[in-house]
This record gives C-alpha cells, sequence and structure tokens, in this order.
C-alpha cells in the first residue's frame, strides 16, 4: 500500500510582488513570508493563516492577494 499527499500552495501578492506563500499539507496551512528563513507556523485553516500573514506585514499594508499554484 502507498500513501500518497497532496500538496497545495498560495502565492500571497503586495503591491511591490510576492510577500509570502501559504502550503496546505497534512499538518495544516503553513506560512512562509518571504525573504524568511524559517516558516512562521503552521495554522488550523486557510482563513487563519491569511490573518497570519497579514499581521506580519508593515502596518496600513493593502490585503495581499493569494494565487494558487
Amino acid at each position: 500500500m502507498t500513501e500518497t499527499s497532496t500538496r497545495r500552495l498560495w502565492v500571497a501578492y503586495g503591491p511591490a510582488g510576492v510577500v509570502g506563500t501559504i502550503q496546505k499539507d497534512g499538518e495544516g496551512y503553513t506560512v512562509h513570508m518571504a525573504g524568511a528563513d524559517a516558516a512562521l507556523g503552521t495554522y488550523p485553516s486557510m482563513d487563519i493563516a491569511k490573518r497570519a500573514l497579514q499581521s506580519h506585514l508593515k502596518p496600513g499594508a493593502e490585503p495581499a492577494q493569494y494565487r494558487e499554484h
């Protein structure tokens, strides 16, 4: 028996380009900020992951736009 894992990836874009990514895997939704060495964290839902990513942008930043890849 083989076990397969499906991963999904969303790229978050701000006005100046990519600001981070959210990856769905077996653990939840993992947020990586652009240029960071380590993940910001893993969250139980996409909405929470989006809020975590947004909270790490500069104050007053426009909401990121997400595109699935």
